[in-house]
């Protein structure tokens, strides 16, 4: 994640104390001194949508498969032993397991601090108020789009203004939630509309995405967003970001290049802002999927990020999280710790690879078929990141 409002606004979130402080760059087991990863579980595969960039191919019945309530609480006493500082559970939709809130509450009793990913049609009134009783610290809502623009994008008819009505549940009541915006060629028009829904709808917190080609996303490769198009997204980010000052927390997500534009814009226009700015980056460490963000699926697979599900490192139900994760065996968690010198083509030779850390290695791997080859949305050119202009964009 980029904190955008951090980077240009000075905001201080409980993320920004993970991402940026001194040597987290330099953690090869967790996200900062002191604690293990940021765990996305994704608990189920069953979800009431059919959202066409669902990069875990979620159905809508449950897996046989699936962790169980025993088989979740053991992963959570190990999690423990860890210190993670987040546990963002994940799907499918994770409001559709009857036990959900069962695991949650067995997470306080280790003061894990718990985030939910949600398309938030289930969200009543009764459900957020559950979600605030059992220490939910923050509830991430999916809108793609407004109205029926979001409802397409998602597979459901209603699914907007039920999505819209979770947000708007939990925060009457202080629940905290935010929105989560996948940016592509379906919605990119209306990136002036959600920026005018936050204003309205006084939303507290919302992440802009960049497209992963995983999953059913690996289909929308053709639809994700030019690098033209990729630069205007970020200076509409940028102008916004700083109209709402520190109102609205902005972030984007899976496209480390942001952090290179945002510091090169800011040389120009927030000239003031700069050197702050590249102080945290570089503390930022870019990319580190693998180090300080892990997945693990509802099969109990763990994997490097919740979209590298081709890259199994092993399994919960044979091998403890902790033990895969600290003592890795499998090549690609290997060479996540220390990937620079295996990174090709402008990855490898950009300027900037330090702050990056060559970006979102599944694209890489869905358009070249090398998981270490260059990651394709980078939509900074080639004399901006300091390579020859003979170097392919791949």
């Amino acid at each position: 994640m980029v904190g955008i409002t951090k980077l240009l606004c000075g905001s201080e979130s409980f993320g920004d104390k993970l991402r940026y402080v001194p040597d987290a760059s330099e953690q090869r087991y967790g996200a900062s001194a002191g604690y293990g990863p940021v765990v996305v579980w994704n608990c189920t595969n069953q979800c009431n949508l059919n959202c066409k960039h669902c990069y875990a191919n979620s159905k809508n019945y449950k897996a046989e498969q699936e962790l169980s309530t025993n088989e979740a609480k053991s992963l959570i006493d190990d999690l423990a032993k860890l210190h993670i500082p987040v546990l963002l559970i994940s799907g499918g939709e994770p409001l559709m397991r009857d036990d959900i809130f069962e695991i949650i509450n067995y997470a306080n009793k280790y003061n894990i601090r718990i985030t939910i990913s949600t398309n938030g049609t289930l969200i009543d009134r009764k459900m957020a108020k559950d979600l605030k009783k059992f220490n939910v610290s923050y509830v991430g809502i999916s809108l793609d789009g407004i109205g029926s623009r979001h409802d397409d994008f998602r597979g459901c008819s209603g699914s907007f203004n039920r999505s819209l009505e979770a947000i708007r549940n939990c925060l009457e009541i202080g629940q905290k939630a935010g929105l989560r915006f996948t940016i592509n060629r379906y919605n990119y028009d209306q990136l002036n509309d959600i920026f005018h829904l936050i204003q309205e709808e006084k939303i507290p917190r919302v992440c802009f995405y960049h497209l992963a080609y995983s999953g059913r996303g690996t289909s929308l490769i053709n639809m994700d967003i030019t690098k033209e198009e990729k630069r205007a997204a970020m200076d509409l980010i940028m102008k916004k970001t700083i109209e709402f000052d520190k109102n609205a927390e902005i972030l984007t997500v899976d496209n480390h290049a942001d952090n290179i534009y945002l510091y090169l814009q800011s040389r120009d226009k927030y000239p003031i802002l700069s050197d702050r700015i590249w102080k945290l980056i570089q503390m930022g460490g870019g990319n580190r999927s693998g180090i300080a963000i892990a997945n693990i699926d509802y099969k109990g697979n763990v994997h490097a990020d919740q979209f590298s599900w081709n890259h199994i490192f092993g399994n919960i139900r044979e091998t403890k999280f902790s033990e895969l994760w600290t003592n890795p065996t499998n090549p690609i968690a290997i060479g996540l710790r220390d990937r620079k010198s295996l990174l090709k083509g402008r990855c490898g030779k950009c300027q900037w690879l330090n702050i990056c850390n060559g970006n979102l290695r599944v694209r890489a791997e869905a358009v070249t078929g090398d998981f270490w080859a260059s990651d394709p949305a980078c939509y900074l050119s080639n004399e901006e990141i300091g390579v020859p202009d003979e170097i392919a964009l791949i």
